[in-house]
């Protein structure tokens, strides 16, 4: 059987059949069924999250969620860490992919309604995505840490940044810029500490601390992108 090389599930580029993919797959799906399976196995990852949290999760209940075989899980991932950064990966393929329809009917030239668009995306899926809150984009995997890597693809946090400064670059009609790249940084990185603040307050976001997110963006973006 040729291996297979096309798109993997949303979020998880494939490679080669059986070798590890650079999202930590130890095996990319090469049939649709193993591509349903595994996205089955993510699904019942992130429910799990919700309802036990990060600790308590197992493999053996993930496969057990997921109807699939204690195997199954084992086939792609090493152990529940990479299955929630695979979780983590996906939420931020998907994420992207809504940003983007948000952006496409708006103004290029009105860069406050784009930064609505991405701020308020993100507060929809942290209130509707099973095990969004516990993950997002897998900057605190293994929970409670905060490690920036120099690498982009090896760093959580990098990831994010440089997907948003080229969805914004382009809907701008701006290079993305290294002065972009660091503009985008520092805003994720004070906005995802506020937005923690907030759904500590409130399990939906504590409205005036997401307002006063929102204004700090703002002020703080208007300095490169007026």
């Amino acid at each position: 059987m040729r291996p297979d090389t096309g798109p993997g599930p949303r979020g998880l580029p494939a490679g080669p059949a059986g070798e590890p993919s650079a999202d930590g797959l130890r095996r990319v799906p090469v049939q649709q069924r193993s591509t349903e399976r595994l996205a089955r196995i993510l699904d019942a990852c992130a429910e799990l999250l919700d309802e036990t949290g990060y600790e308590r999760l197992s493999t053996r209940a993930v496969a057990a969620r997921a109807g699939v075989p204690i195997g199954s899980v084992y086939r792609f991932f090493d152990n529940k860490r990479a299955m929630a950064d695979a979780l983590a990966r996906r939420n931020l393929d998907r994420y992207a992919g809504r940003v983007t329809e948000r952006l496409a009917p708006l103004d290029a030239r009105d860069w406050r309604a784009a930064i609505d668009a991405v701020l308020d995306e993100y507060l929809a899926m942290r209130r509707t995505v099973p095990g969004f809150g516990r993950v997002d984009f897998g900057a605190q995997l293994p929970l409670g840490t905060r490690v920036m890597a120099t690498a982009p693809e090896a760093d959580p946090g990098l990831r994010v940044v440089g997907r948003l400064t080229g969805l914004l670059a382009a809907h701008l009609g701006r290079a993305p810029t290294e002065e972009l790249h660091r503009t985008v940084l520092v805003a994720v990185e004070a906005t995802d500490a506020l937005l923690q603040l907030a759904f500590r307050r409130d399990p939906a976001g504590d409205p005036g601390i997401v307002a006063e997110t929102r204004e700090l963006l703002r002020a703080y973006l208007a300095r490169t992108l007026d």
